[in-house]
């Protein structure tokens, strides 16, 4: 996915600026796709120029104005297009999991080291699924009464807790194992 398709998708939701934009990737689009602020907005004036998206200057009283962007015509063609193109399997880089299967080739000390690294990586993994759980909670209360929209935000936020748990699941299996593996040295 090309980060223009994020973007497009989340001025659907709801048109903003390019500020706006990087909150909204901070807080739910980054659960499935990253972009610094830079990004965003080389990607949005890019976007423009090509006339997938269009802006509008908003005054601000005591601040800067601030440009609002929108989903043209041809960008909602251009989403379109992509939304009916097959999706291919993800090659998953995990810079982790060589590490640990690296481990077999390091000393007891090693691999000691490697079981605090991993302690460290869960504490973090356990962290971003406590923040999902609340966003869920915050965000999705009644999902009985969801919109189409919200129903569908509300499944990918249920994909990256799923995914979450399976790792945290893993990150145990994992620590289990090293921890024997310290235990036999």
């Amino acid at each position: 996915m090309a980060l223009e398709h994020a973007i497009l998708v989340s001025l659907l939701e709801q048109p903003g600026s390019g500020y706006e934009l990087a909150r909204r990737f901070e807080r739910s689009i980054g659960r499935f796709w990253t972009a610094t602020h830079q990004q965003i907005y080389r990607v949005l004036k890019r976007m423009e120029a090509d006339g997938w998206v269009t802006a509008v200057e908003v005054g601000q009283e005591g601040k800067p104005d601030k440009r609002t962007f929108s989903v043209s015509a041809a960008g909602r063609a251009e989403l379109t297009g992509w939304l009916h193109e097959p999706v291919q399997p993800e090659a998953v880089r995990h810079d982790l999991a060589v590490k640990v299967r690296g481990a077999a080739f390091d000393d007891p000390a090693g691999r000691a080291t490697l079981i605090d690294e991993v302690v460290r990586y869960r504490a973090e993994h356990e962290e971003l699924l406590a923040r999902y759980l609340a966003g869920e909670k915050r965000d999705f209360p009644d999902v009985s009464s969801l919109s189409a929209g919200d129903r569908l935000q509300h499944v990918v936020l249920r994909g990256g807790i799923a995914y979450e748990r399976m790792l945290l699941d893993w990150l145990d299996e994992v620590l289990t194992t090293l921890r024997h593996l310290r235990e036999e040295s």
